[in-house]
């Protein structure tokens, strides 16, 4: 599932508006090269990778959600595939940071909503 997040440490790690990120099935995602540097967040269940020479956010895993990981789509070679489907943390957008994305939430989807809307965006991928 592709989502712009507009939290604040999103902002902040990236230095933007938002991050723009693709969860994708952790039995489906490795590290070719390198070793990432975790930098979890004090008190955070998000748990955060890095690049240790230029300390660019690679990839997210949260606990208890150990089946995906959020890989940072802008980090690929060509990233003009990516459309967001959720925006998540619009509490904390930037009056002027709009996105496409087709569902927006003021904090986190609720593990409810989430499990609709991984069903979701798996029939929204086939049909574009």
């Amino acid at each position: 599932m592709t989502l712009a997040c507009h939290c604040l440490d999103c902002q902040r790690m990236s230095a933007s508006a938002f991050s723009l990120g693709a969860m994708i099935p952790a039995s489906g995602f490795r590290i070719v090269k390198g070793r990432p540097v975790a930098r979890p967040l004090p008190g955070s269940r998000r748990h955060h990778f890095f690049c240790p020479l230029c300390m660019t956010l690679l990839f997210t895993k949260v606990e208890g959600a150990d089946e995906r990981v959020n890989v940072r789509v802008t980090l690929c070679d060509d990233s003009s595939w990516f459309t967001p489907f959720v925006e998540t943390m619009t509490q904390d957008r930037l009056p002027w940071a709009v996105t496409p994305a087709v569902h927006s939430y003021d904090a986190f989807p609720t593990p409810a909503e989430f499990q609709r809307l991984l069903a979701e965006f798996a029939r929204w991928g086939e049909s574009g």
